[in-house]
């Protein structure tokens, strides 16, 4: 499984992209910089974007996308959770900002969205995808994607603190989690439904409680302007846990 990280941050400049991972070049997590960072060949390699939830970050790019497909006649398969189709079908694709991909054109919509079963495994694409609840300021959902070999990565999306029970659910060889603000920044990482480097570090002693190991771990979504204040505080938590924790960055390549 190749993974790569198209977009790392939670704002975007020249120099970062907005949320979005890729995985074998076929299935998209969020959709934040698809458009902006993959070609038009590239772009038409996309099966499917699983969504974690509905805030623009994540979304930005779906109507771009739907563009790119409807004007060759294509489809694409996107799957979220039913508040992410709410948000979609009545703000970003409702005929007044975007066309309503979902229903356009109207004997194939270039949108084919699929609302899935948080906890329950599902077959996409030649994968075993499976969706699990996390905290957030709005229902959000984490994918452990899973290829026909075994190998997992598990992407938690946007999430606070308190993910011993989703734990339970994943058994990831890497795990991708946010890391929004550095510490200094906790009461509004709780209140908004974030991570910083402390609350990260408590989460990994309890996935590490919970299923007796440490993944790999890559941190995004991080806020630009923070983020040396981030890794430096990051640095101490992996040295804290004696596991290697590494920033994600745009163009970064994994491998599973």
């Amino acid at each position: 499984m190749d993974i790569q990280v198209l977009g790392a941050h939670n704002c975007e400049s020249q120099n970062s992209r907005l949320i979005s991972l890729l995985i074998d070049d076929v299935l998209a997590i969020d959709a934040g910089c698809l458009t902006s960072s993959l070609s038009f060949a590239a772009q038409q390699k996309l099966k499917a974007i699983l969504l974690t939830h509905q805030h623009y970050d994540h979304v930005r790019d779906v109507p771009t996308l739907a563009l790119t497909f409807t004007l060759r006649n294509a489809i694409i398969n996107i799957y979220s959770i039913h508040p992410v189709y709410d948000a979609l079908s009545t703000h970003l694709l409702d005929g007044k900002l975007y066309p309503k991909f979902l229903e356009q054109p109207p004997q194939n919509p270039t949108i084919r969205f699929t609302v899935i079963e948080a906890c329950k495994v599902m077959q996409i694409e030649g994968y075993s995808i499976l969706a699990v609840p996390v905290h957030h300021a709005d229902p959000t959902v984490g994918y452990q994607v899973t290829s026909s070999d075994g190998k997992a990565v598990f992407y938690t999306g946007d999430t606070g603190p308190g993910l011993a029970e989703c734990w339970s659910y994943v058994s990831p060889k890497l795990l991708v989690i946010e890391v929004t603000v550095p510490d200094s920044y906790e009461e509004l990482a709780r209140r908004s439904g974030h991570l910083t480097p402390s609350l990260l570090k408590q989460e990994l002693i309890s996935f590490q409680e919970v299923k007796g190991y440490l993944p790999q771990v890559i941190v995004v979504h991080m806020s630009p302007n923070l983020e040396e204040e981030i890794a430096a505080e990051i640095a101490a938590v992996a040295n804290d846990l004696n596991s290697p924790i590494t920033l994600g960055y745009e163009g970064m390549q994994l491998h599973l």
